[in-house]
Order: C-alpha cells, then sequence, then structure tokens
C-alpha cells in the first residue's frame, strides 16, 4: 500500500481525469445507476428543502447532483479536483442553472471564505481522498455555524481490499470482507474492463467517527442505504444489496459553541 500523500493523491487525480469519459458515459440526470437506487433519495431526504441555500457539492463529478439542487432552488457553488470531470459538468449544465463550478480539491479550499455555507454535500469522494481528515476540517471551516455536512463513502465494513461476492456457478453465495483494519489505499478494477482502476483509500468506522468528533461536527444521523422494492423490480441486480451495504451516509451538524 502506498504511503506517500501527496503521490497518492496525484495518482488519484490522474486515474478521474483519464476514466473520467467512461466512468460518465451512462450518467442519466440522477447520476449513476448506483446512485439513482441507493443514494439521491436518501440523499435528499436527509436535506429536506433546500431552497434559497447556499450549498457547496464537493467533489461534484460531472454535477448531476448540482443540478439537481439547483433546481429545486438552491444556490450551488461545485468543485472538484478533476478537471476532466469539470468539463463534463460544464457541457452538462445549461445556462440558468445557479451552479459556480470551480477546480480544487476539497481537502483544502482557499479561495472559498469561511462560515459561508448553510450545507455541504460530498457524494461518495471522501473514500478518494488521501486527506480525508483535513476534508473534513475544510468544511467545518466553511459551513456557517448550525450548517449541516451530508455525505456518503463507500461502507468501510462491505467494501475492503479483495471484498466481493463469492459464488457458485454464478449464484451468489455471500459477500466476503478481509483486511478491514488494514488502512490505506488499494486499487479498485472501475470501471470494468479498466487497464487501472480508480484508487480507495479505505479507513475503519473507527477513524471516521474519532475525525467527526475531533473536528467539532455532531452526528445527528447515519444511514446505510438500501434498495426499495420499486427500484428492485426496475433493476433486478440489486437484489444482493439487501444481503450487504455499498454505502454509509452521514449527516453532520457544526456545533454551535457558546462564548
Amino acid at each position: 500500500m502506498m504511503q506517500n500523500h501527496k503521490m497518492d493523491t496525484e495518482d488519484a487525480i490522474k486515474r478521474w481525469d483519464s476514466l473520467a469519459d467512461a466512468l460518465t458515459a451512462k450518467y442519466t440526470e440522477q447520476g449513476d445507476v448506483h446512485r439513482e437506487v441507493l443514494l439521491n433519495r436518501v440523499l435528499l431526504s436527509l436535506l429536506g428543502s433546500v431552497k434559497d441555500k447556499r450549498i457547496l457539492d464537493a467533489g461534484c463529478g460531472e454535477g448531476y447532483f448540482s443540478r439537481i439542487l439547483a433546481e429545486k432552488g438552491a444556490e450551488v457553488v461545485a468543485v472538484d479536483y478533476s478537471q476532466k470531470m469539470l468539463d463534463i459538468a460544464r457541457k452538462r449544465t445549461s445556462a440558468g442553472y445557479a451552479i459556480q463550478y470551480y477546480h480544487g480539491n476539497v481537502e483544502d479550499l482557499p479561495f472559498l471564505e469561511s462560515e459561508t455555507f448553510d450545507v455541504i454535500v460530498s457524494n461518495m469522494v471522501l473514500q478518494d481522498l488521501s486527506g480525508y481528515k483535513e476534508a473534513i476540517q475544510e468544511m467545518y471551516r466553511l459551513l456557517i455555524k448550525g450548517g449541516v455536512f451530508i455525505f456518503s463513502i463507500s461502507h468501510p465494513c462491505f467494501i475492503t481490499a479483495e471484498s466481493g461476492w463469492v459464488k457458485e456457478n454464478g449464484k451468489k453465495l455471500f459477500w466476503k470482507v478481509n483486511h478491514y483494519f488494514e488502512e490505506g489505499v488499494f486499487e479498485q478494477p472501475w470501471p470494468k474492463n479498466a487497464q487501472n482502476g480508480i484508487l480507495l483509500f479505505h479507513r475503519t468506522l473507527t477513524s471516521y467517527f474519532k475525525t467527526i468528533k475531533e473536528t467539532g461536527f455532531a452526528v445527528e444521523e447515519v444511514v446505510e442505504p438500501k434498495p426499495s422494492q420499486e427500484m428492485i423490480q426496475k433493476y433486478p441486480e440489486f437484489e444482493g444489496d439487501l444481503r450487504m451495504c455499498q454505502f454509509l451516509v452521514f449527516k453532520v451538524k457544526k456545533q454551535i459553541v457558546a462564548d
């Protein structure tokens, strides 16, 4: 496992840039199928009304969720560390959307002023960052007092190096998990058939909760998304997601400390 923070980050960005077209080719207005089936409903439920709120989409990718937020009346600032992803986002965002796109790594966004966002959303981003602690601290800086940070990640208890379905004659027997306590970076073979996949940075639940608490956030909700019966009827391949959990979603709040 690689250990150099700067090299890990540079490698991760290069991979997202090189794979951007392949990763977003099948995106709809709901993002990819995993986001449609498992994440969007949870994120929007935790957000509630976003009308007239200033929201940061931290790690916006090709911008689908930024566009959803803007359509619901939010003023959106969207950042991503992949210039290629931003190029795609800008092409897919028609004039009239209240979205400002910026190139930047959410671990450090010095061009954004402190305490200027009501809400921050980070959808499947922290596991793509070498410096997740720095990113969480940066989100705390940017939020107003009492502001909310909602983020989704690969579920660290299920998505680890060498995890996956064990099959027999094509039938899914069980989901295998290995190396849970080995924190570090590994390559995920995604998209399929890519010579080099994206990098995932695995941490334990303990590490996430400890960082959230030490930064000054209070946990309001934690959700493990599962597919609805409606979605299973539409996408039968997701029936296996009732037997394991791919994602984990946090809603945390910047505490108001009395003077």
